[in-house]
């Protein structure tokens, strides 16, 4: 069964943790990331409201830190994820978990 990562973009922070975790983990230099994060900047749509969101998404480095996992652990990112919003498990319970969260989330299988 395959595994992957789900990512909630609606309640991240924009702290960065994952990125250091990853970094750390990988043992990768400094300008180089397995998880990044971007900031969509606030802007204001039409309706008044305001949109601003910060996506955490693994890049071509990211190997879902497969010896901390073969180890049984979980993800750097995972552990570290201070806003609790990257999950590590089976593509069958993040599908379910994003279905009944139902937007602002995304999976990845590398």
């Amino acid at each position: 069964m395959a595994n992957g990562l789900y990512i909630d973009f609606e309640f991240c922070s924009g702290c960065h943790s994952c990125e250091i975790a990853c970094r750390n983990e990988l043992e990768l230099g400094i300008t180089d990331f397995g998880m990044k994060v971007l900031e969509d900047k606030p802007r204001q749509n039409p309706d008044g409201s305001w949109h601003w969101d910060y996506i955490a998404y693994p890049t071509e480095l990211c190997n879902l830190c497969e010896d901390r996992v073969a180890a049984g652990g979980i993800p750097a990112c995972v552990q570290h994820c201070q806003a609790k919003v990257l999950y590590y498990g089976t593509i069958e319970e993040l599908t379910a978990q994003m279905l009944e969260k139902g937007s602002k989330g995304a999976i990845f299988i590398p």
